[in-house]
């Protein structure tokens, strides 16, 4: 066995015992060649057709923040999954949207969740909402040079703030800026069309059950105006991924959950196509 192994197994000493709390700069020490954004890629002329996930939206009221996701993917003007999963838990009291290429953003996201898991076994206590936030942007932020060539990951990330003892919903932009939302947001080639629909039926006293609701009107929005993003699919059984995350944790809606709620929309938008009117006044 090398000098530089413990008898106890076949790692080195230093995979053992890292020097730090942050994963990422354990793996860029040890393995760089593993970070997403360290991959070189052959020469290409044009953008990369890969698959991508669409429209995301968030929304906080009292008590807590909710994110959710339509379910298509699309390669060009082609859909190339119904069923893909874009909201993952990131740890116990914060969770993560993924728009951009898919692939990509399913990586970053894993790497994200072990980053969290490893530094808290590190240190012994859980990131602030604050510090994951941070530690996400760094992430996205290393992604640059992928993102130049058209494989851009664009997450949105929420949670709940155990300090603050509220919801809290944070946006990037491809080179990692990051910033703080205000009630909702949405991103994502749907989320221009998400937003309006947020902008128009949010409140601030919206109860839990009120709020999975209005996140699966955004989402009907985007898709009856964006061919990227996919509405209710009652046919094929396929209804948006709504999770909840309060002081409780994080909680993803059973299908039986996310799809009664989808129907009744549906069966609302039978008689408003167009969906809920908000006051002129």
């Amino acid at each position: 066995m090398e000098a530089n192994t413990r008898s106890t197994g076949r790692l080195p000493a230093a995979f053992l015992t890292p020097g730090s709390s942050s994963f990422m700069d354990f793996l860029s020490e040890h393995q760089p060649e593993l970070l997403p954004g360290n991959r070189q890629l052959p020469p290409t002329q044009g953008v990369i057709e890969a698959p991508h996930g669409t429209t995301i939206v968030a929304v906080t009221f009292p008590g807590g923040v909710v994110l959710a996701g339509d379910r298509r993917a699309t390669m060009g003007n082609v859909i190339a999954q119904r069923d893909i999963e874009k909201v993952f838990p990131a740890d116990e009291y914060s969770a993560v949207g993924i728009a951009g290429t898919a692939g990509l953003a399913v990586e970053m996201v894993k790497l994200f969740q072990l980053e969290l898991e490893h530094f808290e076994k590190v240190e012994g206590a859980q990131l602030s909402l604050e510090g994951k936030a941070n530690r996400l942007s760094t992430m996205i932020r290393s992604n640059l040079g992928m993102a130049m060539q058209g494989l851009a990951v664009v997450p949105l990330f929420a949670g709940y703030d155990l300090d603050r003892e509220k919801g809290r919903i944070f946006s990037y932009d491809v080179t990692g800026g990051r910033s703080e939302e205000t009630n909702f947001a949405a991103t994502g080639s749907g989320s221009i069309f998400a937003r309006g629909s947020l902008k128009k039926l949010f409140r601030d006293d919206l109860s839990e059950e009120q709020a999975t609701t209005l996140v699966v009107q955004a989402l009907y929005d985007a898709a009856d105006d964006d061919s990227a993003t996919g509405g209710p699919d009652v046919a094929r059984r396929i209804y948006p991924i709504i999770t909840v995350i309060t002081e409780d944790g994080f909680r993803r809606l059973t299908e039986e959950e996310s799809s009664e709620i989808a129907r009744a929309v549906l069966q609302k938008r039978l008689e408003e196509p167009d969906g809920p009117k908000a006051a002129l006044l």
